[in-house]
Parts: structure tokens; C-alpha cells; sequence
């Protein structure tokens, strides 16, 4: 069957399409059908099935016979040390975690905030709640203090499971005082928290509220799966808001198995069996969907890694990686890539490993670079496919469907529209534009399966982010256009979240950072072209008359508030003085036009700018800071 064939299929009877991929997941008790529409625009999908998600992702193959098959491989170049997990050890290891949990009072409809790094015992905190029917929200681990703490106000968390460290090249993230910190800070204060102790820093506990991982599930009886609806929330994800309030993203439980579980072959062409990879982190979307449970739900054997592109030890480690545990299909940020290819431009790491298990390679969580494209597709001679989708939708919107029908690749987009996905181009109005206009690219509603059903707690904000501006869809947020054969391009942010390395970060919450200073009386934080990154924040200072400080000061002052307190991952590093910044008349500040002028591009006078004479300054302290495309 053709592309053309399978998205026509669903189109013409989508609830028949989700009804039949519904079959390939076990229940407990079957949906009598897959859309529930009697509360739209919010939708939901398999309501009233039940379900678990552990059972799906670890359990049914154990009863299926294949618990020997390995479920996780976990690498640490940082740590040097390699296992393997079977899918009965999965099992029993989650049941224990789950059981010590349910002993201590967590039950179904319970949150569960897990802060930890890439190891296989991240994973087991995920599944033993999705065991419970607990929620669990994950936070990246090594978050700053307040970030976290943040996070915990708005989920409420009965229980915290966390690390005692994380590891990077060369240093340890002390996980235990950040946790400490963020508890001390938030109002809501959890019952108790769980820490897995790590060899290499062994984190004080606080008599009678921190339990030492193993010492917890101690001579406790395990736990069954729990049966919950499919509209049950899996787990929430908090993503970053242009008002730097973070949205907690809510998951519904039926819906993103039944999607994850279609796309392991669909889209990336896996059978069960399949060592699928992909090089993220678990406090992202790509994580859970892709690390945690749709390779695990479809019965694949997916790596848990804990090092870096390039460092650990060289530019040849995701080679390495793949040739050792014999890798079908790789799944990476463009950032990653572009990494490697700095270190080793012409692929010399590339010719020590047989990669001849390799079947395709998937880029995601960024616009992918046509060069960056290219030289993958030179070096590793397998097709490279980008594809686009958001944490909201948790799975692909567009992209090249290798597991129907491999579609010739047109650089620069992420291909076509899956199953599910209605995608049109609109301008301002909300009316459809002709094939290659640009315009706000938006999603006829409803969403498909494994999509957001809502935002944690926040319904009216759900709705005035995603759904009011153009009644009937989805706004995704980005601006692009749909060429004459269907082929949709992502072309920029309609808004001023910026990704850097593949990590939505908005540029608001650094501006409420900023703006704290007692120093600075007006800020502004954009976006700027960055080869390695893609993209990275450069905050402009206005400061109190009168503050009469050396400027390098201020400045370095500014850059670690925002390390402080957002954390390292915002790679907040570039910040300038200046006198004024551009405006509107109204008060609005002409990001977009400062962002052209950092990125070299033509741009026009905008006609409500307040007094065009500011962007000549802008464009002298863009230059004074090296960017020489300025002007």
C-alpha cells in the first residue's frame, strides 16, 4: 500500500483507521469507539476503554513469550559501564518499584515527579507509575532550583523520585541540593521522595522524608498492573510558555499507546526485536515517546545513553553505538549532528565501525539544515529523514513514512502529513493559502490519538494557546507553507519560543530573569542563528539611569542569573549594553527585526517603528559582539 493510499484511508473514515490500530495494543476492556467529540474542542479518544500502559510496554511480552528478548541496553561512555535488561527483569524490577510506591500511598490519578538522568532506573520510575496509574511528570534532570519548584506547585506531587547526581563530561550536576532547594521553595510540599544513590556522589537523606532507593522496596510485595480509562492521564510534560510560565502538557493514556505503537513500524520501520535508538533525554518529549514507551510497547529493545555526541571519548561514539548493540534505526537532534560534523568533517570516525545494521537515521526537534542532511546522507549512505512534531503532539505531524513507502526526500522539509494530521497553511484571517504561500501552519481538529487532550490544570489557557486564534484548528505555532505535491515546510516560530539544541526555551522567562537585575531597567532576549545549536538566546540590556557600573559586570552578572535560575541547557552566554531598544509606537518591541539584523537578512522598516535610528545602535552592538552579518 502506497502513502497516497494509507492517508487517503484515513481521511475517509478515520474512526475505522484508529479503530484497526487499536487492535495491535491489549486491553483490558475495548473502546466501544476511538473519538469521543461530545466535549469539543476538546476531544479524546478510546474514553471508555481501560487500559495500562505498563502492561503494554513491558508485561505482554513476558506473557507473549519473548521475556528473554533485552528490553533496555544502557551505555554510559561517562561512566564507562554497558548493561542489558530483559523484558522479565524490566518487569520485576518495575513491580517492586511500583509496590514500594503503592505501600507509601501512591495510587492511581496520583502525580510522581521523577528527576533523574539517562539511566535504565528513569525508565523503571515511569513504568511503575504508569503501573499504579499514577501521573508522572518528568523534569530534566539538573533544572535549576526554581524551575523545579515551579513544576511541583503546579503538579502537586504526592511523591518525588530523583537521582542522587547526574554525569557530565568532567563534572557531576549535584542533583540531591537542587531537589533539596526546589522543595524548600515550592508551597506544595511532597510526602516523601525516592533517590537512587550513584556511586560517584552519594546524596545526604533527610530522616523521614528521603528513601534510599533500594532500602524502599525492601520485602515489598509487588504490584499488579492497574486497569484506567483511556482518556487517563499517562503523565504530564511541562513545555515553555512565551509568558516563561511552563504549560503542563497532559498525555492521555489510550491514545498515545495506540499511536506510538503504529508508528514504530509505519514511520521508523521497526518489527519487535528491533534495537531502535534514540539519542535524547527522558526529560524531553522524544524520551518518553521514543526512548520509553513506543519501543517498548511495540516490543523493540530501545538504549538508554548517557553521554554526548562528541567527548565521549570522540566524534565516533554514536558510530560505535550503533554498530555494537546492532541499531536498525537511529533517532537524533540535527544539533547532534552538526556536533560530529565540526569534529570530524570529512568522516574519518565513520570508517572504524561496521554500520551495515543501520537502515535509516531520523532527525527531529529542530528545522534540519539541508548541509547538515546532506553530509549525514554522504557519510552513513542510508536515508536521512527530518520530520517535525511537537511535545504537544507527541509523535510526528510530517515526515517520511519509511515503514509504507519510502518518498523521495526534498531537503529542507520534513515531508508529508501522517495519518491524523489535516494540515493547512492560514494566513491572519484563517483562511487557506495557495500551495507554497507562507503562512501560520495549523491542524484541523480534532488531533489525532497520542496528542495532547488539554494543558494540566488549565483548560482556559489550553484553549487562548491552541485554539481560539483560528476556531476549528490547532495553531502549532510555526509559520510555513505546503508545496504542489503535499510536502510541508517548517520554515520559523510564530512566537518567541527559541530552540536551542533541539530544547524549546522562551525567551520570555529569560527576560523575566534579566529584568530582575537591580540594574537593568528594560531587556529584550532573541533568538540568533547558530551553526552548532541552531539557535541561541542574546539578551539586550537597557540599564537604570544613574547605575553608573562597567557594563562587563552587569553583564556577567545578568548571564549567571539566567544559568542560576533557568539552568545551563538555556546556553544564555550573549548579552550586550545598550542605550534604547527598538519599539512600535504602542510599546512593542520589534524582536523579529533584531533578529533579522543578527541573522544578516533583509528585513523591512517596520512602518509603527517609534524611531528607525535605534536599529542603526542595534546593528553597531551586534557588530561590537562579532556578528559581522549585522548590517
Amino acid at each position: 500500500m502506497s502513502y497516497a493510499d494509507v492517508y487517503a484511508g484515513w481521511k475517509a473514515d478515520p474512526e475505522g483507521f484508529w479503530m484497526k490500530a487499536a487492535e495491535e495494543i491489549d486491553w483490558v476492556k475495548k473502546p466501544s469507539k476511538a473519538l469521543f467529540d461530545d466535549n469539543a474542542p476538546i476531544y479524546e479518544w478510546f474514553s471508555d476503554g481501560m487500559v495500562n500502559a505498563c502492561y503494554n510496554a513491558v508485561d505482554r511480552h513476558v506473557d507473549n513469550g519473548r521475556g528473554e528478548q533485552t528490553a533496555i541496553i544502557y551505555d554510559s561512555p561517562i561512566t564507562h559501564s554497558k548493561r542489558e535488561i530483559s523484558y522479565i527483569e524490566l518487569r520485576n524490577r518495575v513491580a517492586s518499584l511500583a509496590g514500594a510506591l503503592r505501600a507509601k500511598g501512591v495510587e492511581k490519578g496520583d502525580r510522581v515527579i521523577i528527576y533523574m538522568p539517562m539511566i535504565p532506573e528513569a525508565l523503571e520510575a515511569m513504568l511503575a507509575c504508569a503501573r499504579l496509574g499514577a501521573v508522572h511528570s518528568v523534569v530534566f534532570g539538573g533544572f535549576a532550583a526554581n524551575e523545579l519548584a515551579v513544576r511541583i506547585d503546579d503538579a502537586k506531587p504526592k511523591c518525588i523520585i530523583a537521582a542522587s547526581c547526574g554525569l557530565e563530561p568532567g563534572r557531576v550536576v549535584h542533583y540531591k541540593p537542587l531537589l533539596d532547594g526546589a522543595i524548600e521553595l515550592s508551597e506544595h510540599k511532597p510526602d516523601f521522595t525516592v533517590i537512587f544513590q550513584r556511586e560517584q556522589e552519594v546524596a545526604q537523606l533527610e530522616e523521614g522524608r528521603d528513601y534510599n532507593w533500594h532500602g524502599f522496596q525492601y520485602g515489598v510485595e509487588p504490584a499488579e498492573c492497574v486497569p484506567v480509562e483511556g482518556n487517563h492521564p499517562a503523565y504530564i510534560l511541562y513545555t515553555s510558555g512565551t509568558t516563561g510560565q511552563p504549560k503542563g502538557v497532559v498525555r492521555p493514556t489510550a491514545g498515545h499507546l495506540v499511536a506510538l505503537n503504529w508508528s514504530m513500524k509505519n514511520l521508523y520501520n521497526v518489527d519487535p526485536g528491533d534495537v531502535f535508538w534514540a539519542a535524547s533525554d527522558v526529560g524531553w518529549v522524544v524520551g518518553h515517546s521514543y526512548i520509553t514507551y513506543g519501543p517498548l510497547v511495540h516490543g523493540n529493545t530501545t538504549i538508554v545513553f548517557e553521554g554526548k555526541p562528541v567527548g565521549t571519548p570522540d566524534a565516533g561514539t554514536f558510530w560505535r553505538v550503533i554498530s555494537e548493540h546492532n541499531v536498525k534505526s537511529f533517532f537524533t537532534a540535527p544539533t547532534a549532528f552538526r556536533a560530529v560534523k565540526r569534529e570530524d568533517p570529512i568522516g574519518e570516525f565513520v570508517g572504524k565501525y561496521d554500520l551495515s545494521c543501520l537502515n535509516a537515521v531520523y532527525l527531529a526537534g529542530e528545522r534540519a539544515d539541508p548541509d547538515t542532511i546532506t553530509w549525514a546522507q554522504d557519510q552513513l549512505k542510508v536515508p536521512v529523514i527530518d520530520h517535525w512534531w511537537q511535545t504537544e503532539t507527541g509523535w510526528a505531524i510530517a515526515a517520511n513514512p519509511l515503514g509504507i513507502e519510502e518518498l523521495p526526500v526534498k531537503l529542507g522539509s520534513p515531508s508529508v502529513p501522517m495519518p491524523g494530521y489535516n494540515v493547512q497553511i492560514l494566513d491572519e484571517g484563517g483562511h487557506p493559502m495557495a500551495a507554497g504561500e507562507l503562512g501560520a501552519i495549523a491542524i484541523k481538529l480534532p488531533l489525532p490519538p497520542g496528542t495532547l487532550q488539554n494543558l494540566w490544570n488549565a483548560e482556559a489557557r489550553y484553549k487562548k494557546s491552541y485554539l481560539e486564534h483560528f476556531p476549528g484548528y490547532y495553531e502549532t505555532g510555526d509559520a510555513g507553507y505546503i508545496d504542489e505535491d503535499g510536502y510541508v515546510y517548517i520554515m520559523a516560530r510564530t512566537d518567541d519560543v527559541i530552540n536551542v539544541a533541539g530544547h524549546r526555551l522562551s525567551t520570555g522567562g529569560m527576560e523575566e530573569v534579566l529584568a530582575a537585575h537591580p540594574d537593568v531597567a528594560e531587556c529584550a532576549v532573541i533568538g540568533v542563528s547558530d551553526k552548532l545549536k541552531g539557535q541561541m538566546p542574546m539578551g539586550f540590556l537597557c540599564l537604570n539611569a544613574g547605575a553608573g557600573r562597567d557594563h562587563g559586570d552587569v553583564v556577567k552578572e545578568c548571564v549567571k542569573m539566567v544559568r542560576d535560575q533557568i539552568g545551563p541547557v538555556a546556553a544564555f552566554k550573549l548579552a550586550t549594553v545598550v542605550d534604547r531598544l527598538p519599539k512600535t509606537r504602542s510599546g512593542k518591541i520589534l524582536r523579529g527585526t533584531m533578529v533579522s539584523i543578527a541573522d544578516g537578512k533583509d528585513y523591512k522598516m517596520p512602518a509603527t517603528i517609534d524611531d528607525p535610528v535605534i536599529l542603526d545602535e542595534i546593528t553597531d552592538a551586534l557588530k561590537a559582539m562579532g556578528y559581522p552579518a549585522a548590517g
